[in-house]
């Protein structure tokens, strides 16, 4: 007798994207930097993304598992903050 093996389908774990939005105040510079910083691109990268947030109102800086983006919205909140900046940094999944 042959017994079957049946292979249990494992979903990857649901990925989430770390957004910034846009706001009047938040230097730019500072945009630039947190992002070079926190999700470990290059200047010019950084700035591309850093013109899309100020163009389209947000863009996605990174997309990871549910607690590293959860992490990085808080380096991101944090710095802010402590820079005295008011730049929103969100998460949310994909799909």
């Amino acid at each position: 007798m042959v017994l079957e093996r049946r292979t249990e389908k494992v979903k990857p774990p649901q990925m989430h994207q770390v957004l910034m939005l846009n706001d009047d105040y938040t230097p730019m510079e500072f945009v630039v930097v947190v992002i070079q910083e926190f999700f470990s691109k290059d200047r010019e990268t950084a700035t591309q993304i850093m013109l899309k947030i100020h163009l389209d109102g947000k863009a996605v800086c990174g997309v990871y598992s549910k607690d590293v983006a959860a992490t990085k919205v808080d380096q991101v909140l944090e710095a802010a903050k402590q820079s005295g900046h008011p730049l929103q940094c969100v998460s949310e999944p994909i799909g």
